[in-house]
């Protein structure tokens, strides 16, 4: 391939006024990686031919590739203006739901159906669109339809799954994030929010074996982790949660995950490794979304407990602080790939508040209520995980 490069290179150098050659080595440049390389040659051959609908939708791509979504926006427009093609506005719609311009986008769409009926892709990309601007029933229309004409589509049952569980409708949840595993059986998110589900249902053993499965398929899922201890706790397996955090902190530390170890051993009476675990959530400040006045302020109780040589009393029970917190969704999607995972993409808010079950321990497994007045406001970054204890994927048709 290096060859084909170099000898189209070597008959521009003969005939730099060669366009076809250099239209070849553009497209050439571009699937080998060489964006940079690739755009120069676009642009070079757009002043000769300023109407080619091709080179602005090439050119386009290019922009996409470095990440660049005005511009690539911008070639899109003027390859759509000079030749209405399909492709031209899908890519075009999907630039626009990368900058966030959701009406854009929708009426971009909506012109690729009006050719295409059957785009699956672009009623899920639609849905995306409606999803963001929290018109929920207009989203579940178009994700319904994207699975109609394409019943592999993981994401858009994904998606339906979740807005059914924010609905209430669990039992059409758990039937869409089911059809999810029966198409992709390691969607770690699916595993989760059906833990979710369990969970709230009273259901502890199911949602303890739905989480498991979370952290087989996504080791670094931190809130599968928070809820997995919660339940743990619920059933006094302390030794078999204690194995769980410190495996997955043998890998790389967290603040959640070291403030979660604390809390067990606050739980069991262990007050020297409920002191030293605190500690290590604080010195890793930037993982650690529990408030941190409130982790230091146990700190230094427990450091005074230890100086005057004090025990700690095992509890019966673990309450936590409780806590209220915005969702962010994001997501990006990728042309011919279907969903690729969100960039922190396609950014979607959704507001929840925590019941008294999705707090942490804020039902029968409480720290006491020496929290019961505290607020949170927790985030996430890849995929995100909110009080109520729900996972959106960061992942887009």
């Amino acid at each position: 391939m290096d060859k084909d490069i170099e000898s189209l290179q070597n008959i521009l150098k003969d005939d730099p006024s060669n366009f076809q050659v250099r239209r070849e080595l553009s497209i050439l440049l571009a699937d080998n990686g060489f964006n940079e390389e690739a755009e120069g040659n676009l642009r070079y051959l757009i002043k000769y031919f300023p109407e080619d609908a091709e080179l602005y939708y090439n050119l386009g791509i290019i922009y996409e590739k470095l990440k660049n979504f005005v511009k690539a926006r911008d070639c899109y427009q003027k390859a759509a203006d000079i030749s209405p093609q399909e492709d031209f506005f899908y890519n075009l719609g999907e630039v626009l739901v990368e900058l966030k311009d959701w009406d854009n986008a929708i009426a971009t769409f909506r012109k690729v159906l009006e050719t295409d009926s059957g785009d699956g892709n672009s009623y899920f990309n639609l849905g995306v669109c409606y999803f963001n601007k929290d018109e929920k029933n207009l989203a579940l229309d178009n994700f319904q339809k994207a699975v109609d004409i394409n019943p592999q589509d993981v994401f858009a049952y994904f998606y339906l799954g979740y807005i059914y569980q924010n609905n209430g409708l669990t039992n059409f949840a758990i039937e869409s994030y089911k059809k999810v595993l029966s198409i992709s059986p390691d969607y770690s998110w699916a595993y989760f929010n059906l833990g979710s589900i369990a969970y709230r249902a009273g259901n502890i053993e199911e949602a303890k074996e739905y989480l498991l499965k979370t952290i087989g398929c996504n080791p670094n899922d931190i809130e599968a982790y928070k809820l997995l201890t919660k339940i743990c706790l619920k059933q006094n397996e302390i030794e078999e949660i204690l194995e769980i955090l410190h495996t997955r902190l043998e890998k790389e530390e967290n603040g959640d995950l070291f403030y979660c170890l604390a809390r067990v051993y606050k739980f069991a009476g262990r007050l020297e490794e409920y002191d030293e675990n605190l500690n290590a959530a604080l010195k890793n400040p930037y993982t650690l979304t529990f408030p941190k006045d409130i982790v230091a302020e146990e700190y230094s109780d427990a450091e005074a407990k230890i100086g005057r040589h004090q025990e700690i009393e095992p509890e019966a029970e673990i309450s936590e602080f409780e806590e209220e917190s915005d969702e962010d969704f994001e997501e990006e999607s990728e042309a011919e790939e279907g969903i690729d995972e969100y960039e922190e993409p396609q950014e979607y808010e959704e507001d929840t508040e925590a019941s008294d079950d999705d707090e942490w321990g804020g039902d029968d497994t409480g720290f006491d209520d020496e929290y019961e007045d505290m607020e949170e406001e927790s985030e996430e970054d890849e995929i995100e995980e909110t009080d109520n204890e729900d996972e959106l994927g960061d992942e887009d048709n």
